[in-house]
């Protein structure tokens, strides 16, 4: 069976690779607007640059320690994908140089110039080389590599400006580092935004830096180091203080081996096996590119245009609207009535926060627990909780200190909320603790009731406006229970715990999944399975929803980014579809439909099905038992498979392909901010709505 599953499956960084594409292609789109086309140029850069720190490194481990491991998805060993990978990602940088050209050659007319050297005016280069001399030169700390003088260690994603030098008969490597306390581009005089790279500044001038050497083969280079660090790691020292031990993290990430090295400009051969042998790299991990190796300015470029051509330049400007299923005051109150469903980031994350900020006063309310994974640098939830915490309410935040890359945010936040009187709990050895749950514990005269929150998405109010999440608020006596027995759990460390209604990783969530596709599979051709999430990778799940295609069951998978299943393969995954979209908000929500009609069974949760999520990963999904939440969710569902517009549905030989637009335009992310802004202007109906129907129940 498991070499079966090679016919219908492809390797998932291979997979991953097509995702980012589908985001350059997005930088491609001309109906994009230019600084918005532009950002996709950044992000696809931006997800580039994790892809090597974390899954190349983690294949680079593999191939040192485990060399003849196979793939289950692909058959190909680890050295086998990274020949794979860097096969695939050439073509990436040159489609990526391009296409950063040709939006930026549009921005020109725009008065938005990114400029060479040779580009500047004559009163601009003396503007620049008096900039140089008086503001950068002295702050610089160049470095010669020769027999005295060992070659540095080059930081993670840093910029470091390079040269050939010769004094006499002796040859050397010179190395600047670009400094990171100064800004990434010189802005020049002038109305415009013109502006140079200050790599490009510090190349032009590396005479002045290198004075009584003799330079030549100038360039500017960049290291990525394997960043795949397991904080359970043998190499770490073990300590009580897990704290200590992330910090420690940390800090040996930034001594990784080298895993991918970019350059500017092209290399004669000495220049790249000199390179090569510092690095321990091969000709094949150096890649060229023609664009910045970092994009990060122009968010602010686009930050700081006149309003008349941001107009132009960027999306029409979106604000998550209210929910009409929200009224004014206690949220509290409304939560017990119905149960509530907040849709990001069409519909503003602010019922929540003001659920918890109630929740902090309440005189019922006896304790808050929340699991927390992600967080903005600013959090007003972290200040409510601290706020219950100093209110006597007894607080629980379980913070994963391990999200990656956002480590030490979440260190930060974990002692601010025990300074409040938080008690502050930090998981698992070996089990990242990825979901998104909220409980509130309150006495209703003599008995102990709950509002729980279940989420898709992370707590982050800043994410709540650029990634596409589900909120789930309710008083379901049961889910409370479930999430009150969870926390117990979280608590003493116990993994195997048993809910009835709720189903939780590394336990239940997998085999109630597969268990939910066998009663479809039992039905046949009147099977029907939609399921949405972020990737697909666990070969149990793929084996399941072959098994479910040839029993008939009609399958649609919208996923975003990895997946390692094949559609349409004769014999196989006949009745499978699979789509991608990505558009202007990042889509993130796990949403789990089986059946129809009254039968139908909805379950949302923060898991994707992958084996980190649903083996090594504690993940909660929870069931929709409200039906005018599961038709909300169904609506969201018919409109996303509707998608025409910014849907690419992937083929059976692992490409990707825009639908036909035979029927009218769907664009599902601009479809639901106008239905939120259409919701928003109706929402006072509701309240009129409410009445009739109590006049109505007084005249029966």
């Amino acid at each position: 069976m498991r070499e079966e599953i090679l016919n219908y499956t492809q390797n998932r960084e291979l997979s991953w690779l097509k995702f980012n594409q589908r985001v350059l292609e997005e930088a491609q789109d001309p109906s994009v607007p230019l600084l918005e086309r532009m950002k996709f140029v950044a992000i696809f850069t931006s997800n580039l640059d994790e892809f090597f720190m974390i899954r190349v490194g983690s294949l680079f481990d593999m191939a040192a320690t485990d060399p003849k491991t196979r793939d289950s998805r692909s058959g190909m060993t680890p050295k086998e994908q990274l020949d794979k990978i860097y096969e695939a990602v050439a073509p990436l940088y040159k489609e990526r140089d391009k296409t950063y050209a040709e939006i930026k050659k549009q921005l020109h007319p725009y008065g938005v110039c990114g400029l060479d050297f040779k580009e500047l005016e004559a009163g601009e280069k003396k503007f620049v080389k008096k900039y140089f001399k008086e503001q950068i030169l002295p702050i610089l700390s160049p470095q010669i590599v020769d027999a005295n003088h060992p070659f540095p260690h080059l930081l993670n994603k840093d910029i470091y400006v390079t040269a050939n030098l010769k004094a006499g008969s002796r040859s050397m490597m010179g190395i600047v580092p670009v400094p990171n306390f100064i800004s990434d581009i010189l802005y020049l005089p002038g109305h415009d935004i013109r502006y140079i790279r200050m790599e490009k500044v510090i190349m032009e001038y590396l005479e002045l830096v290198f004075g009584q050497h003799e330079v030549s083969e100038k360039n500017y280079i960049c290291v990525t180091r394997n960043a795949d660090i397991a904080p359970d790691d043998e190499a770490l020292e073990v300590t009580d203080d897990f704290r200590y031990l992330m910090k420690q993290t940390l800090h040996k990430r930034r001594r990784m081996a080298v895993v991918r090295l970019e350059i500017a400009e092209k290399m004669s051969g000495e220049t790249e096996k000199y390179f090569c042998e510092k690095f321990n790299i091969t000709k094949e991990q150096i890649f060229r590119t023609k664009m910045p190796m970092k994009l990060d300015y122009m968010f602010a470029i686009s930050g700081n245009l006149p309003d008349a051509m941001k107009r132009s330049l960027t999306y029409k400007p979106f604000s998550p609207q209210n929910s009409r299923h929200v009224l004014d005051g206690s949220i509290m109150k409304q939560v017990k009535k119905n149960d509530i469903l907040l849709f990001y980031p069409y519909e503003s994350m602010d019922p929540f926060l003001r659920l918890i900020k109630e929740a902090s006063t309440d005189p019922s309310v006896m304790t808050i627990k929340i699991t927390i994974y992600r967080l903005a640098k600013k959090a007003r939830l972290v200040e409510y909780l601290c706020a219950a915490a100093e209110n006597g309410k007894e607080v629980t935040v379980l913070i994963e200190l391990r999200a990656r890359f956002d480590e030490q945010n979440n260190i930060d936040w974990s002692e601010r909320l025990e300074e409040a009187g938080c008690r502050v709990i930090y998981g698992f050895d070996g089990y990242k603790v990825h979901s998104k749950l909220c409980l509130i514990t309150y006495r209703n005269r003599n008995e102990i009731q709950y509002i729980t929150q279940i989420g898709t998405g992370n707590y982050n109010e800043k994410t709540a406006a650029m990634y596409t999440d589900l909120s789930l608020m309710t008083a379901s006596k049961q889910i409370g229970e479930d999430a009150s027995v969870f926390f117990q759990n979280m608590s003493i460390g116990n993994l195997d715990g048993f809910y009835d209604n709720l189903i939780v990783s590394p336990t239940s969530l997998k085999p109630k999944v597969l268990q939910l596709m066998d009663e479809e599979i039992r039905k046949g051709d009147s099977g029907r399975i939609i399921m949405k999430m972020n990737s697909v990778t666990d070969v149990d799940f793929i084996q399941k929803v072959s098994e479910a295609s040839k029993a008939g069951v009609k399958i649609d998978l919208i996923v975003r980014g990895i997946c390692c299943i094949l559609p349409n393969v004769p014999g196989y995954t006949d009745n499978l579809t699979v789509t991608s979209v990505v558009g202007r908000y990042l889509e993130h929500p796990r949403i789990f439909s089986f059946g129809t009609g009254n039968a139908q069974k909805i379950y949302i949760g923060s898991a994707d099905m992958m084996t980190r999520n649903t083996e090594k990963r504690v993940e909660v999904a929870c069931p929709i038992l409200d039906d005018a939440v599961k038709k909300q969710i169904n609506h969201y569902l018919s409109i996303m498979l509707a998608d025409n517009v910014k849907a690419r549905v992937l083929q059976n030989d692992g490409t990707y392909r825009k639908k036909e637009q035979t029927e009218p335009p769907v664009n599902s992310q601009e479809r639901f901010m106008k239905e939120a802004v259409h919701a928003k202007r109706v929402s006072p109906e509701k309240k009129s709505g409410i009445i009739d129907r109590f006049k109505q129940f007084f005249k029966k």
